[in-house]
């Protein structure tokens, strides 16, 4: 089963996402912050991370680099609310697989995130 770690500081995100894709027969992971989400990494190794720019402890890129540093080649999909140019150059050199923009639209989050799943071998 394909696993799948949502890192929102907003619960409301995290819950409504976490529930559409447990919904279909993936396993998913939560994290409210940067620190948290790289224990579950470190721990649960999960397939694919959505993981939002801009939460308090550490942003979206703080933990990517950190993921990044450990040699790990998760794939990561940024979420945002925001396009600041300077981050999205930083997360593509980074190798981020791709963005998604809040308000979340879930045709476009469940095509992403399947897309991604699947060229993973999932």
């Amino acid at each position: 089963m394909s696993k799948l770690l949502i890192v929102d500081d907003e619960i409301d995100v995290r819950e409504f996402a976490k529930r559409f894709f447990v919904k279909r027969g993936i396993d998913c992971l939560t994290a409210s912050g940067g620190i948290e989400a790289l224990k579950i990494i470190d721990e649960n190794n999960p397939d694919l991370v959505l993981l939002d720019i801009q939460m308090e402890e550490l942003s979206g890129i703080e933990v990517l680099r950190k993921i990044r540093d450990d040699q790990n080649d998760i794939k990561v999909i940024m979420v945002t609310g925001t396009e600041n140019p300077d981050i999205v150059d930083e997360a593509n050199s980074l190798g981020v697989k791709g963005y998604v923009h809040k308000p979340l639209v879930l045709e476009e989050l469940e095509r992403i995130v399947i897309d991604e799943l699947n060229t993973a071998g999932c």
